[in-house]
């Protein structure tokens, strides 16, 4: 089962990624307190199976803090999942697209940025359709599709 894994809070720009163990997110602003709020890309995520594929490439452990994502997930795979829409806890996030690796990536580990370049390795960035509370621990899933008819 998915699970949202850690929680992270960028105060700043280019700032430190403080880890919280629970955030409020509120539809169509971002992760409260975040200071990307009210940016096109609400919250930002990660899962914990692409990060350990990127480290074991690359031959090494890094806090995936390193990322500065807002969201660690596990259980699920974000790659070319834009447009599908993610329920964590009682919220619900609409994958915009993927989050393309910066500078900061290189600087963190050389190597890593180019790494991250494949198969959605940065993760992906979401609206925020639904707010509410999310906490480390809660359930995460995809919302079915719905099918046309006609």
């Amino acid at each position: 089962m998915a699970r949202l894994e850690r929680i992270w809070l960028k105060r700043a720009h280019r700032g430190p990624m403080d880890p919280i163990n629970s955030a409020i997110l509120d539809a169509g602003r971002g992760l409260r307190g975040n200071a990307n709020y009210d940016g096109r890309r609400h919250v930002t995520i990660i899962t914990v199976e692409r990060w350990a594929e990127l480290l074991e490439e690359l031959s090494t452990t890094i806090d995936p803090a390193t990322r500065r994502a807002n969201l660690l997930v596990s259980g699920l795979d974000l790659e070319n999942t834009r447009g599908r829409s993610l329920v964590l806890g009682g919220c619900v996030l609409r994958i915009g697209g993927e989050t393309r690796p910066c500078e900061r990536m290189e600087q963190s580990l050389p190597g890593l940025r180019a790494a991250m370049e494949v198969r959605w390795g940065g993760g992906a960035w979401a609206e925020v359709v639904k707010g509410g509370e999310i906490a480390v621990g809660d359930h995460v899933t995809w919302e079915p599709a719905i099918a046309l008819l006609g």
